[in-house]
């Protein structure tokens, strides 16, 4: 993010081609997932910061900790779908990769084993929390600054932790969108496959940054 709201917010190149996590996630949902469907709501932010000027210049971190209370009445909503959009998927596309899986080790390792218990638990509870998400929405991982943790929360939409005082560190998209072409309605074959593709020393950078405050 820069300080011209002209181009407060852009799409971010994606790391790998498009095709680089099949078969797990196929290269056409990947294609529209990132060019298309991302695209749009970075659109859409710049277009509703446009009705909250001060709000333009502020990364976009920053900008969802304080949308509840700072963002006007008018835009607020379309600040929360849209900078959610964009913020949750730029994280999406970090934490995938080719060449992933495989158990979380070292400092992400310890996280998760102390707050779940084992790898296995963790898959089991974000699997739930992805089943049981009503709707569209997200299943995540985030660090909890206050008890000094990690857990497994699910939110609606586009909606962020990061609104809730909340760090992401690993979130899995449960929007049709992100898994429809190849497993149609078959929602939790999605997120069982997933795993394949996660990006641990990724998910271990987000976590140093949470637990650093950054």
């Amino acid at each position: 993010p820069t300080g011209d709201p002209a181009v407060a917010h852009a799409l971010p190149s994606l790391p790998y081609a498009f095709d680089a996590l099949e078969p797990h996630i196929d290269a056409k949902t990947m294609e529209t997932h990132s060019q298309k469907h991302h695209k749009a709501y970075v659109d859409n932010l710049n277009k509703a910061l446009e009705g909250g000027p001060d709000l333009a210049g502020l990364p976009i971190e920053e900008l969802l900790r304080t949308v509840k209370t700072s963002a006007p009445d008018a835009v607020k909503q379309a600040i929360i779908n849209n900078g959610g959009g964009h913020h949750n998927h730029a994280l999406f596309w970090e934490i995938m990769g080719p060449n992933g899986g495989g158990e979380p080790t070292g400092a992400i390792g310890d996280a998760v084993k102390e707050a779940f218990g084992d790898f296995a638990k963790l898959k089991e509870t974000v699997k739930a929390n992805g089943v049981g998400q009503f709707g569209s929405g997200w299943t995540w991982v985030v660090w909890n600054p206050t008890a000094t943790k990690l857990e497994a929360v699910k939110r609606p939409n586009q909606d962020s932790p990061l609104m809730d005082g909340l760090v992401p560190v690993l979130g899995i998209d449960v929007w049709e969108h992100a898994y429809y072409l190849k497993y149609q309605n078959r929602r939790p074959s999605y997120l069982d496959a997933w795993w394949n593709v996660v990006n641990w020393k990724a998910v271990e950078a987000k976590l140093a940054a949470a637990k650093a405050g950054r």
